[in-house]
């Protein structure tokens, strides 16, 4: 008798979204391959065949998180017609998305890792490098839509995702939304008065 292979029962984009929550609930280190089999409902062969390993998986779950998560929060700071606001409503959407997951939270997967893992991982260095530039040159580009003129507000830029890292790092100690939501306010008050 014939024995037919079984067939894949997941997909690679829902391996990833599992294995994403429990890097970015767990981190890397806390993860086992053991803890990736419970977490993803995939066998370890499955995991090896699709990634290679526990560590290709991770890196894997960097674009995951960029497509899931930062692009939809961020995609509105990144328009062309950008101001002050749109950074508002970013720190708004990304407040009310982990008062939804509960908070105390999982704060933000990118900065989780540039204090565990980035600084002795170049791969993922590369991937945190990428996600940084990335907010700081969305940032930069509203500041100047709300300026109105041409400017350099690369600085000013780099102190917002300076607060943006921080404030994630804060939802993970605090059950109170509106702290942060406080926090914002007052912060951009702060802002607002280098734009004008």
């Amino acid at each position: 008798m014939q024995i037919m292979p079984r067939s894949q029962s997941f997909t690679p984009d829902e391996l990833k979204a599992r294995a994403l929550w429990q890097f970015w609930s767990f981190g890397y280190d806390a993860t086992s391959m053991d803890d990736l089999v419970k977490a993803t409902g995939v066998s370890r062969h499955g995991i090896y065949k699709e990634y290679g390993g526990k560590h290709a998986l991770y890196l894997a779950c960097f674009a995951h998180y960029q497509d899931t998560v930062v692009s939809p929060a961020f995609a509105q700071v990144e328009a062309q017609s950008s101001t002050l606001d749109n950074i508002r409503r970013y720190f708004e959407f990304q407040i009310s998305t982990a008062e939804n997951l509960g908070l105390p939270g999982p704060g933000c997967f990118v900065g989780n890792a540039s204090t565990e893992t980035s600084p002795h991982d170049t791969e993922v260095h590369k991937h945190v490098a990428h996600h940084n530039a990335r907010l700081k040159a969305g940032f930069a580009h509203a500041l100047v839509g709300s300026a109105g003129k041409p400017a350099s507000f690369d600085a000013l830029a780099e102190v917002i995702l300076v607060f943006a890292t921080g404030l994630w790092a804060a939802s993970r100690t605090t059950d109170s939304a509106s702290r942060l939501q406080q926090s914002v306010a007052e912060f951009l008050k702060l802002i607002e008065g280098q734009t004008s």
